[in-house]
């Protein structure tokens, strides 16, 4: 099973050795940085699962560092680590969508309790994309057998992105073999969907047509 990989940014970074030990020894991969800007470098050209952020830095700050990574990827889990206790910043926070917020000094088991709250949703999602396609694979496979008309594969078309878009978020390749093949036996059905149907399309037999290119 790979590690969850961590970043974890705070300017004090040498302070939390005893804690990022902790956490190494627990099957996560901790990575570091004292400061928003190489955070937001690194999240440019790595993947991490969830990050951990200072909210009292120099420089940028921890809700700026907070508001540049959500436009870099906004669907990462961030939790905010800070001394400060003031409304203001804990509702400006959770506005920007962080997933947990800790009030220093926290200790390693506070860090894992919610590492393991959030990772675990993670866990649960994945979990049910994949029971719920296979429930649907079976009726994804008879409704593109009988689909009868161009609008009808426009919709199918759309259910199939759809579920490639949710398990495209998981790490399976299982799951995503069996989408991929099933994806090839649409591709063909919708070949000879169109052979047997472009002639009547042209000269605009029975019901009306797709929109051509030249319209």
């Amino acid at each position: 099973m790979s590690k969850v990989k961590i970043l974890w940014v705070d300017d004090q970074i040498d302070l939390l050795k005893s804690h990022i030990i902790f956490l190494n020894e627990r099957n996560y991969h901790v990575e570091t940085c004292t400061n928003g800007n190489d955070a937001l470098d690194k999240i440019s050209n790595q993947r991490y699962d969830i990050i951990l952020l200072d909210e009292n830095m120099p420089g940028l700050s921890g809700i700026e560092t907070l508001k540049k990574i959500k436009k870099i990827d906004r669907n990462l889990k961030v939790i905010m680590i800070t001394k400060s206790e003031e409304e203001n910043i804990m509702e400006e926070a959770i506005g920007r969508e962080i997933s947990d917020y800790l009030i220093k000094p926290v200790n390693p088991n506070q860090i894992l309790l919610s590492l393991k709250k959030n990772l675990k949703n993670k866990e649960l999602v994945k979990d049910s994309n994949i029971s719920e396609y296979q429930q649907q694979f079976r009726n994804l496979s008879f409704d593109m057998m009988n689909i009868s008309s161009w609008s009808a594969w426009i919709d199918f078309y759309l259910e199939l992105t759809d579920w490639e878009l949710k398990l495209s978020e998981i790490d399976d390749d299982t799951m995503i073999e069996i989408l991929n093949s099933q994806k090839s036996e649409a591709n063909s059905l919708f070949s000879k969907f169109i052979e047997k149907n472009y002639e009547s399309w042209v000269k605009e037999i029975n019901s009306p047509p797709p929109i051509k290119s030249h319209n």
